[in-house]
């Protein structure tokens, strides 16, 4: 899919024409801002990919409801510190009142609003505390409230996620901005993940779910920190059509435009999360070229990026190449093995019928720098798939060790 010519700008989330958003401290965290909220001056038309995981979060069911019943969104709710997972009747009660409590405060129908929350799993929702502040980020939402918003669904996460892009669309300027958070808790097929992303042009919802999951499967679910598959993961889109372009039509020049442009900002969002993996150092693309599918392409980078041995190897700054044959070998796909070569970015480390061409003191300063690619050469195809993933360190038992503290 060929990217457009488009500039990077600031602005996130609210970037795109008509998106306003704030977020704030409201107690669920200690001291933290804990929730946010991201409304459309006019209806937008929603798609949403949740998490595969078979435990899913309140949030998660709710907003499977909302799609069903409504095509178009106004605001969307975002707390962290409680995921409001396994929490039975009560939490579905707390997650239907966030959505109540959200239209009423922005005097819109009930379809029209989603929820998500992330945070510790097995607690109840303090809707003391939440309530009082989704009425108050009614009046508190601006232009400008995209930092505070990215601030505010951070778990563990080290840095805020942003971007936001601009280009010609049919003669108009258009614009995608983004916002997500993601460290811990993150596996191929979503992750501990939440992203929401805007845009001021006008498609339909089948259109913009069909742009949606394309994106997704090339960028969110292409990365992994640690494995684990969360119970609250969603990616939502919102499109409000406000850049006044022709409606998109599929299979049309300008649809794939913009379906390619929206998956530059997912991948770009993607990168973010595996680089602030919880205790990263670094962060890990792994290319996989040379295969007869893209699906084989991108299930050979998934086992080496779930690996647990190449990523300590990464770590330590050590030229393993045999942990990475290993992935590929047990991924599942069908290869053969004697015609691989690996190398690690330019320099080259194994050649077809394994000879070896590994330049210890080359690799290892190689391995030292803060992001290292991994290149595995399959030579049965010409299909690719990239993936990411981050290093795996002391630091993440650390964190995880006393997650709920």
């Amino acid at each position: 899919m060929t990217i457009p010519a488009m500039n990077e700008c600031p602005g996130g989330i609210t970037a795109p024409l008509g998106f306003r958003a704030a977020g704030m401290y409201c107690g669920i965290r200690k001291i933290k801002k804990d929730i946010a909220m991201i409304v459309s001056d006019v209806p937008a038309t929603v798609a949403g990919v949740f998490t595969l995981n078979k435990t899913q979060a309140a949030p998660v069911l709710v907003d499977k409801i909302q799609l069903k019943r409504s095509s178009v969104c106004s605001a969307i709710v975002v707390n962290s510190g409680n995921a409001n997972a396994c929490t039975g009747e009560r939490g579905l009660n707390d997650a239907w009142e966030m959505v109540r409590t959200t239209a009423l405060a922005l005097h819109i129908p009930e379809t029209r609003v989603m929820i998500s929350s992330t945070g510790v799993i097995g607690q109840y929702m303090p809707m003391d505390k939440v309530s009082p502040a989704i009425s108050e980020l009614a009046g508190r939402l601006s232009k400008e409230g995209n930092e505070d918003t990215a601030e505010a669904i951070m778990t563990t996460d080290t840095f805020a996620k942003e971007a936001a892009v601009k280009f010609t669309l049919g003669g108009r300027t258009v614009t995608i901005g983004g916002v997500a958070k993601g460290s811990g808790m993150i596996a191929p097929n979503m992750a501990t993940m939440l992203a929401f992303v805007t845009t001021d042009i006008d498609l339909d919802q089948a259109l913009l779910t069909k742009a949606l999951q394309g994106a997704n499967n090339r960028s969110f679910n292409r990365i992994s920190v640690d494995g684990d598959m969360s119970t609250n993961d969603m990616v939502l889109v919102l499109a409000n059509g406000m850049a006044r372009n022709a409606q998109l039509t599929d299979n049309s020049e300008e649809y794939q435009l913009f379906a390619a442009a929206l998956e530059y900002v997912l991948i770009k969002l993607a990168k973010m999360i595996a680089k602030d993996g919880e205790g990263a150092t670094k962060l890990i693309e792994i290319m996989v070229k040379g295969a007869r599918s893209e699906d084989e392409a991108a299930q050979a980078a998934r086992a080496v990026a779930n690996s647990n041995l190449v990523k300590t190897a990464i770590h330590g700054a050590d030229a393993n190449w045999g942990r990475i044959l290993a992935a590929v070998g047990y991924s599942g796909i069908d290869f053969n093995p004697d015609d691989t070569e690996i190398s690690f970015g330019e320099l080259p480390v194994l050649r077809r019928n394994y000879e070896i061409v590994l330049d210890e003191e080359k690799a290892k300063e190689l391995l030292l720098k803060d992001t290292v690619m991994i290149v595995v050469n399959l030579n049965q195809g010409n299909q690719f798939a990239r993936f990411w993933t981050c290093d795996l360190t002391k630091e993440y038992v650390h964190i995880n060790a006393s997650y709920r503290s």
